[in-house]
């Protein structure tokens, strides 16, 4: 009796897993598939002729060069900064350690294109924070992050939380006992980290440097702000100018630009991917206390140093947005007399543009993290229990569509639903194609964690509530859901966060009516409104700090796990 409901148990797990499996592929492989297809076909039919011309144009190279010096360039800043922080967070007996690492991750959390807006409202001849007190250039001096060196700057402040993070978490898996084992032995100070502790992490630092490479690589919103006033192209901006200037006639065109990117982007995940398989840290029991070595005399100048250094990647360039927000007009300086919240009054209630992009940024967010946690959750969980061929295969690609640079994911959004099959309708141009791209981008962000926590569980309990009987059903509900429910809701947070600022996606796919809230920033910047667009950049970034306070404030309340930048 037993062996038969075991039996149908696995049946129902099979055609659930094949059925939530199918969803995934099409979500997120399909529109890969058909950006390789576009650059390799001509006339339906093979050739690389399109490449060979492509590739070969001087704009091209040009182009990447460009890409892999900034990206290349601006990862070695987010290793100075993320690494600092995330040795002395994790190692050291800093106080006030929550509220640093809430403040490190808020770049994280801003949309690159505020980041790159505030930053030029501190700098220049026209900065109303210089211009308040005294300290602005000439007129006619040159905005010196108008150039390759400002990318590298905002690139590498605006990816050095992923550094922070992924190296954080290889030191505290190291385990207690190894560093006692060498006080004990006579080590001390400096030759414990680097003789103990630096090549345990090395794996975790060599991984964040990985991903830190690919996300500055496929970085929109800095490259354009910065780079297209100055002439300087990158990929991601060269794909954004085609498309924006000739459309849809240059999708073959661009569609092999997109490949090229998103091969330099495929390397870097097999970096990543391999350097974490070299983790070899296994934790022998709960350590008696995290690490916490005794900085002594030092660590007041040390906690003045970093909390310098995050107001000056946080506060200051907050400040400059919000001096420019108060003027009527940019460059004016900031007095009693000059203080106006007609922009903001402006742009909140006047514009309906505004509006259409919270409510389309809102519910985009929501959307794609409630559909995400329906199809990860049975997902995450079915394969770990079925081990199929399918299934990784599926799990070896999945991180494709969030590694490629968000332009790539456009366009093959783009080429897959411009035409739907076997009828004359069109995606293109509807909320609908952004919704389906952030599902494609955004679906490892929630599945990754919910895997990891999966992987954890006892599968014996899973295997109890089957024998008495327990319906597939029943043991997602009653089992599954609540012990995964933490990393679930980790997940459900970054998604949300990151899918409310998105732009690098929407940039390529948004129309009349589809605006979200990165795209009207860019735009409004672009069009010369810069003391609108700082308004509605500092309501985002106050938005954003509120949500991100809210859930630290409950973190004592909530499950160990909840806070992604906690876990």
């Amino acid at each position: 009796m037993i062996a038969q409901k075991t039996a149908k148990g696995s049946r129902s797990e099979d055609r659930l897993l094949s059925f939530v499996l199918l969803i995934a592929i099409t979500v997120t492989l399909t529109p890969v598939l058909r950006l390789f297809l576009e650059g390799v076909t001509a006339q339906d039919r093979f050739s690389l002729s399109l490449m060979r011309d492509v590739l070969g144009q001087d704009s091209t190279h040009r182009a990447l060069w460009h890409s892999l010096t900034t990206a290349g360039l601006g990862t070695l800043v987010s290793v100075l900064i993320g690494s600092t922080f995330a040795f002395l967070v994790a190692l050291t007996d800093l106080r006030a350690k929550a509220a640093l690492v809430f403040c490190l991750m808020i770049p994280m959390m801003i949309p690159p294109q505020i980041t790159a807006l505030s930053w030029t409202q501190i700098m220049g001849p026209s900065s109303v924070l210089l211009k308040t007190i005294g300290m602005a250039p000439p007129l006619g001096a040159p905005q010196p992050l108008y150039s390759p060196a400002g990318i590298i700057l905002l690139l590498g402040v605006q990816h050095s939380s992923i550094v922070f993070l992924t190296l954080r978490a290889g030191l505290r898996a190291i385990p207690q006992e190894v560093i006692e084992a060498a006080r004990i032995s006579g080590a001390k100070g400096l030759r414990v980290w680097w003789q103990i502790i630096v090549p345990l992490c090395l794996p975790s630092l060599a991984a964040g440097i990985a991903i830190t490479f690919v996300t500055a690589l496929g970085n929109f919103g800095i490259p354009a702000m910065l780079g297209i006033p100055a002439g300087y192209v990158t990929l991601p901006t060269l794909i954004y100018q085609k498309l924006a200037g000739l459309g849809t006639s240059v999708l073959a065109e661009v569609a092999v630009l997109a490949m090229l990117i998103g091969f330099v982007a495929i390397c870097g995940i097999l970096l990543q991917r391999f350097f974490q398989s070299q983790q070899r840290v296994h934790l022998v029991g709960s350590s008696s206390r995290p690490l916490a070595i005794a900085l002594g005399r030092a660590r007041l100048p040390i906690e003045a140093l970093l909390w310098m250094i995050v107001a000056v990647i946080l506060l200051l360039p907050m400040l400059g947005l919000l001096a420019t927000s108060l003027v009527p007009a940019y460059g004016v300086p900031l007095r009693f007399d000059t203080v106006t919240l007609s922009s903001w009054y402006e742009t909140l209630f006047r514009q309906p543009a505004t509006s259409r992009a919270f409510f389309n940024s809102f519910s985009l967010a929501i959307g794609t993290a409630v559909v995400l946690i329906v199809i990860c959750l049975p997902l995450a969980w079915l394969m770990e229990r079925n081990p199929t061929r399918l299934g990784r295969l599926f799990d070896a690609l999945v991180d494709l569509p969030y590694a490629l640079p968000g332009v790539v994911l456009a366009i093959a959004m783009i080429l897959l639903l411009i035409n739907l099959p076997f009828t004359d309708a069109t995606l293109y141009g509807t909320i609908w194609i952004i919704f389906l791209a952030y599902l494609a981008r955004f679906l490892t962000v929630m599945f990754r964690p919910i895997q990891a926590s999966i992987r954890q569980l006892d599968p014996a309990m899973n295997e109890a509530a089957q024998s008495v009987g327990a319906s597939l059903w029943q043991r997602l509900r009653t089992i599954i859901l609540p012990l995964s429910a933490p990393s679930a809701a980790a997940g459900t947070i970054l998604v949300f966060l990151t899918a409310f600022n998105e732009l690098t996606v929407s940039a390529l796919l948004w129309s009349s009516g589809t605006e979200t809230l990165g795209v009207m920033i860019f735009n409004l910047d672009d069009s010369g409104e810069t003391v609108m667009a700082s308004a509605l950049a500092m309501t985002i970034v106050l938005v954003v700090m509120a949500l991100m306070a809210a859930i630290q404030l409950s973190a004592r309340n909530l499950p160990k796990g909840v806070v992604p930048w906690q876990t």
